[in-house]
C-alpha cells in the first residue's frame, strides 16, 4: 500500500487545481509504484471508497481535485523508462511533466506532439486523462493519436495493458471496443488509473518560424484565420488569437505595452516547412496584408529561444486570468474558463454572439483568446462574487446552446470534470450517456473512481 496521510496540512495541500474551486479530500495516498496504485484501488473498491487520481493538478474543470475519499497523487511516479529514437516511442510513468518529456525526446531529435499550453506544469498521466490538445494541435491532433499503448489499474485493482492494433482493416465486433485504450484516453479518471503510457514521436522539425501578425481590427483578424486555414499558399502548424484584452495581458507581461498599439486584436501562426523547404513569409505577410494586418508591427520569432518568447507571450494571458480568478476566491468568485469550440468557419459568428449574450447580462466581456484555428476559443471571465458567478454561468449555458447549434461542442480539450457535468446533456442524447454509463458500470461496479467528474 502507498504511504496515506490524513492530516489537514496534506488534505488541504492536494484542495485546489486551476478550476479556481477548492474541495479538500479525507485522506492524501503518494504511490511510488504501479503495484502501489493497484492495492490501493484494491483496498479501497472492497471499503467502496472513492478515489480521484490526480497529476499536477492543473485541470480547469475540477477534476483532480476532491471533497471525499481519498485523492490519489501520481506526482511521484516521475520515471522515464525507454526512449527508442529507432522505433520513436517513448516509454513513462504518468507523473512525468510534459515539458520535462518533451526535452528528453528533443535530445535524441524527436517530437513529443503533446501540446498542452500548461506544458511546464502539466503531466503526462494528466494530459492523457483529459485528451489534451493546444496550440500546435491544428497539425499534430491532440493526444490521443499519440497514445500507443497504456498499462492501467482498474478499480478492483488488477492491472491491464493494452496497446493499440497495427491493422488497417478490422470488421470484429462492434467498433467502440475495437480499441480499449480509447477507452482511457479522455476518460478524466473514471474508468481506471493509468499508471504508464507509451507514447508515438515524431522527427523533430528542421526549422520553425512563429509570426505574431496584429490587426486594425477582430473581423480582420477572424477573416484572416479562415484565410490561412484555406490557402494553398502557406501551411500553419498552429493559428492563435488573442484579442483586445487577451493581447494587452500578453503585452503588459513581455514589457512593451505600445507595441502595436493601434491594433484590436493578434494572431500568431508557426510554419515548419517540409525538410530542404523555406518558410513562406512571404506568402504570409501577403496574406495578412490582404486582411488588414498592421504589417509594420508584425514580429518573426526564429529559433529556439525566440520561439520559448513566444510560448510564455501566449501562456501569460491564462496566468494572468488565473491569478486575477485566485484572487475572488475569497469573495465567493473565481474565474470562469470555457473551452467551446465550433468549425472555424463559425468563429467569428459564435464570438459575436457570446459578446452579445454576455452585454445583455450586463456582465463584463471575457477575455478571449486561444486556437482559433481549430475554432476553438477560450472566454476568461472574472466572478468578483457568488452572485455574478450565477450570472456568468448563465451566460455561459446560453453561449453554450448557441455553439451547440453551431455544430459545436462544448468542451474541445479541458474535458469535462465536475464544472461542466451540467452541460454534458447539451451535446450527448440520453442513448450515448446510457452507453457511457453502462461501460463506467463494468469497469468501476463499485462506483468509486472519481465521483462526479464527466457522470
Amino acid at each position: 500500500m502507498p504511504r496515506i496521510s490524513r492530516d489537514e496540512d496534506v488534505r488541504r495541500a492536494y484542495s485546489a487545481d486551476a478550476s479556481g474551486l477548492v474541495l479538500v479530500p479525507d485522506a492524501v495516498a503518494r504511490p511510488t509504484t504501479a503495484d502501489e496504485v493497484a492495492a490501493l484501488l484494491a483496498d479501497s473498491s472492497a471499503s467502496g471508497t472513492p478515489v480521484t487520481a490526480a497529476g499536477a493538478q492543473t485541470s480547469t474543470t475540477a477534476a483532480s481535485i476532491a471533497d471525499r475519499g481519498t485523492l490519489l497523487s501520481l506526482r511521484a511516479m516521475t520515471r522515464i523508462l525507454d526512449l527508442d529514437p529507432a522505433a520513436r516511442t517513448v516509454r513513462c510513468e504518468p507523473g512525468v511533466l510534459v515539458g520535462d518529456l518533451k526535452r528528453a525526446c528533443a535530445a535524441q531529435g524527436l517530437l513529443l506532439p503533446l501540446d498542452p499550453t500548461s506544458e511546464e506544469e502539466c503531466t503526462v498521466g494528466g494530459a492523457i486523462a483529459c485528451n489534451a490538445s493546444g496550440a500546435r494541435s491544428l497539425r499534430y491532433g491532440a493526444t490521443r493519436p499519440h497514445v500507443r499503448a497504456l498499462r492501467v489499474a482498474l478499480a478492483d485493482g488488477s492491472i491491464v495493458d493494452l496497446r493499440r492494433t497495427a491493422l488497417e482493416k478490422n470488421t470484429v465486433g462492434y467498433q467502440l471496443a475495437h480499441d480499449p485504450v480509447d477507452w482511457f484516453v479522455g476518460s478524466e479518471g473514471t474508468l481506471g488509473v493509468v499508471v504508464e503510457a507509451e507514447l508515438a514521436l515524431l522527427p523533430m522539425p528542421e526549422q520553425v518560424v512563429g509570426l505574431a501578425l496584429p490587426f486594425a481590427t477582430e473581423p480582420d483578424a477572424l477573416r484572416f484565420v479562415v484565410a490561412a486555414r484555406e490557402s494553398r499558399a502557406v501551411s500553419p502548424r498552429c493559428i492563435e488569437f488573442f484579442d483586445v484584452r487577451a493581447l494587452a495581458i500578453a503585452r503588459s507581461a513581455e514589457g512593451t505595452p505600445g507595441w502595436a498599439a493601434g491594433a484590436e486584436a493578434l494572431v500568431y501562426v508557426e510554419e515548419s516547412p517540409p525538410r530542404g523547404a523555406t518558410p513562406a513569409l512571404d506568402d504570409w505577410l501577403a496574406l495578412a496584408e490582404q486582411h488588414g494586418a498592421v504589417i509594420d508591427d508584425v514580429r518573426v520569432y526564429e529559433g529556439e529561444g525566440a520561439l520559448r518568447d513566444a510560448r510564455r507571450f501566449r501562456h501569460a494571458v491564462p496566468a494572468h486570468m488565473n491569478e486575477r480568478g485566485a484572487a475572488r476566491r475569497p469573495h465567493g468568485g473565481r474565474k470562469v474558463s470555457t473551452d467551446w469550440a465550433v468549425p472555424y468557419r463559425e468563429l467569428g459568428h459564435a464570438l459575436g454572439r457570446a459578446r452579445a449574450l454576455a452585454d445583455e447580462a450586463g456582465i463584463d466581456q471575457a477575455v478571449a483568446y486561444g486556437h482559433a484555428g481549430n475554432g476553438h476559443p477560450h472566454q476568461n471571465f472574472i466572478a468578483h462574487d457568488a452572485g455574478e458567478l450565477t450570472r456568468i454561468q448563465a451566460v455561459v449555458e446560453a453561449t453554450l446552446r448557441e455553439v451547440i447549434a453551431l455544430g459545436g461542442t462544448v468542451a474541445a480539450e479541458h474535458g469535462i470534470g465536475k464544472i461542466k457535468q451540467r452541460w454534458l446533456p447539451l451535446q450527448m442524447s440520453p442513448l450515448q450517456v446510457r452507453v457511457m454509463r453502462a461501460v463506467k458500470r463494468e469497469l468501476d461496479p463499485a462506483g468509486i473512481l472519481a465521483p462526479g467528474n464527466v457522470l
